[in-house]
């Protein structure tokens, strides 16, 4: 018999007896390629592919519902598109007719609209435009097979354009038959479409993968259309942020996530999203708070970010449903931590701290006095305990976001493209941090009586977190996993949140400023360190000369001098503040990271006005480009995890065509 060495490139022939196992997986291989030929052709195939350029991979984090520039800057793929134009045009065209095009690919329908009421010789701008996407959708088609191309054609052009791609310059017979081609579009009034399709090709083939680095909801007004986009999109994958995983337990009925969810759209006056986005019904909420808190002006509970002055009714509303909301979210948490005290989370017990005739807490043996003193639904003796109506609204909530079949269609999405974090490309990706001890080590947190630190915790939680939305037999341990979804929005032994506390309830009462602070993990003053980032790298499998870590979820502070490349470039913090409320502290409008077969590239945006203007003014994002390292040597599909894999498929063939020409196994002709 003979064995073929899987690591050589050339197959030679030793003394070797293949196992049952091993000839009964050539077997079922050769049922796949059932000739000689056909194995050949597989390997020539693949070992092609392994010498292609790498792909190119777009990281964003911390999207925070902020739509309209997530959409931007999706569509110009964080300046991979305007890049391509320069390559180009850049000696072609001038700055505004670059501008010009690049806003044709990011926005085809509401650019062509301007272009009909502007453009006085249409036929002469088609035959320019068309010529200049098919150049711009070679150029970016050109690191694919032409099969992986042909797979991303849209259905209704994919023959024409299959024809135009592959054209041969030169070749007068192809030239008249590509010009025929162009006239004909243009001729049958079919241009417009054909250039918001090619418009749609370059930009799925400008990005090979997308990367999101956690939290997709929150702040921003429309998560709703995010999740569709990401939906719609070829090659996705996102690690939970805290704000997502608040959002997946809500969706699977979880009491204080629904609360959490609402306090906070509330807060950002953005319960559209609930209402609007996802249809939610909240009028029974709105009744109550109308009800409840009628004399009370609920001053504390202004909305932070923009609001309508002018619709004062609203505005009054908005305050009310607020504070409704918020006192049955410590209620409903307080309950919580009472059931699980492995939580460690009695310190987050204050309602029964609480003075109700004085209008004071005691924290630590210190009495502060509240900035708000009226509470008429909590019973000072059973000051966790809702009220009948409370109780009518919650268990309302609960029901609306359990059945809300648009909601449950993207929870879902989050769970099947999602995970706590990834490993990809020689890169770990994850939202929050490896939760530290003071020394460095990693920190060790008890689950279920079993203690788990490092990637044994991440894995513990993510299994509990999909079990509190998909199991449906032992309600015991559904309401275990969903419980755990809250852990991992608010415990400081949460890889995802990484804070001693979530202050919300000072926030809102107190006017102390030292009680509102929220102390950081150790991580955060352990990620310049080396020793300690290596031992990170190690623990999730990477190699600790060439690993990177990809990290969101705390905005970086850029204009305080911060910067976003930590311990010498083997950590990027990407959280650079896509929302709004964010902008204040960071001074720029979010990081996105991009990782070509040239190396590495780390893009900081500027806030974004509008997509009208955008269309309009044809203005993109402005973006500095911090350029991390540039490789010598292109990166190739070989030097990546599919790459790996192809190398293993091609080393599984080589073994099956020995095993053909040796007579082990017939070809089935």
């Amino acid at each position: 018999m003979y064995l073929i060495d899987k690591g050589c490139d050339k197959m030679e022939l030793e003394d070797y007896q293949f196992t049952k196992q091993e000839l009964k997986y050539l077997e079922l291989l050769s049922e796949k390629y059932p000739t000689v030929q056909s194995v050949c052709t597989e390997i020539i195939n693949l070992k092609a592919i392994l010498n292609l350029p790498k792909g190119t991979e777009h990281f964003m984090s911390d999207v925070h519902g902020e739509y309209e520039a997530f959409y931007h800057i999706l569509n110009n793929c964080s300046g991979v598109i305007h890049e391509k134009v320069n390559i180009i045009f850049g000696d072609r065209l001038s700055v505004e007719e670059r501008a010009e095009l690049c806003t044709l690919i990011y926005y085809p329908e509401e650019r062509l609209e301007i272009v009909h009421d502007t453009i006085k010789d249409l036929e002469s701008w088609y035959k320019i435009t068309l010529n200049q996407l098919i150049e711009i959708c070679k150029l970016v088609a050109s690191k694919y097979t032409r099969s992986k191309v042909r797979k991303a054609l849209p259905k209704e052009f994919s023959y024409i354009i299959d024809e135009l791609l592959h054209s041969v310059e030169g070749d007068i017979n192809q030239e008249a038959y590509h010009s025929n081609i162009m006239d004909t579009i243009i001729s049958i009034h079919n241009a417009d479409e054909f250039i918001i399709a090619l418009a749609t090709l370059i930009k799925r083939l400008a990005v090979d993968h997308l990367h999101i680095v956690g939290d997709i909801f929150d702040r921003g007004p429309r998560a709703d259309s995010i999740m569709d986009m990401l939906m719609q999109h070829h090659a996705v994958d996102i690690q939970w942020g805290n704000h997502d995983i608040l959002w997946m337990g809500a969706a699977s009925g979880h009491r204080a996530c629904i609360c959490n969810v609402v306090r906070i759209c509330a807060r950002y006056n953005n319960l559209d999203v609930l209402e609007n986005g996802y249809g939610i019904n909240l009028i029974p909420l709105a009744r109550f708070a109308l009800e409840c808190y009628k004399d009370d002006e609920c001053e504390l509970f202004h909305a932070s970010g923009e609001v309508d002055e002018s619709n004062i009714r609203e505005e009054e509303l908005n305050k009310k449903m607020h504070k409704a909301i918020a006192i049955m979210q410590f209620k409903v948490e307080g309950q919580l931590i009472k059931r699980r005290p492995d939580f460690l989370m009695d310190q987050r017990l204050l309602l029964d701290k609480i003075d109700y005739e004085k209008g004071t807490i005691t924290l630590d043996g210190k009495e502060y006095e509240l900035k708000d003193k009226n509470f008429p639904t909590i019973d000072p003796n059973d000051p966790y305990k809702l009220t009948k109506e409370e109780e009518y609204v919650m268990e309302h909530l609960v029901t609306v976001f359990k059945y809300c079949a648009y909601l449950q269609e993207h929870i879902r999405f989050l769970f099947a493209k999602g995970h706590l974090y990834k490993v990809f490309n020689g890169m770990l990706l994850y939202h929050g941090c490896v939760p530290l001890n003071e020394d460095g080590t990693f920190r060790e947190v008890e689950i279920e009586g079993r203690k788990y630190a490092g990637k044994e915790l991440y894995d513990v939680l993510e299994h509990l977190a999909r079990q509190g939305y998909y199991e449906e037999k032992d309600m015991k341990s559904r309401k275990y996993g969903q419980d755990i979804m809250w852990f991992i929005w608010s415990n400081e032994n949460s890889p995802v949140y990484g804070k001693a506390k979530m202050a919300t309830f000072e926030r809102y009462f107190l006017d102390d400023a030292d009680l509102k602070k929220e102390k950081k993990d150790y991580y955060y003053q352990w990620y310049e360190n080396e020793a300690v980032i290596n031992q990170i790298l190690e623990e999730f499998g990477l190699d600790t000369s060439t690993g990177k870590i990809v990290n969101g979820h705390m905005p970086v502070a850029v204009k305080k001098g911060e910067s976003p490349i930590k311990c010498g470039g083997k950590l990027f913090v990407i959280d650079g503040g896509f929302s709004k409320a964010y902008q204040k502290t960071t001074g720029i409008a979010g990081y996105t990271l991009v990782s070509n077969s040239y190396g590495l590239k780390l893009v900081a945006h500027e806030p974004f006005v509008s997509r009208t203007i955008a269309i309009r003014e044809e203005t993109d994002i402005h973006s500095d480009t911090i350029v991390i390292n540039k490789v010598t040597k292109r990166k190739c599909v070989m030097d990546t995890d599919n790459g790996k894999a192809l190398q293993e498929k091609v080393a599984d063939l080589e073994q099956l065509l020995w095993a053909y020409q040796k007579g082990l196994i017939t070809e089935r002709i």
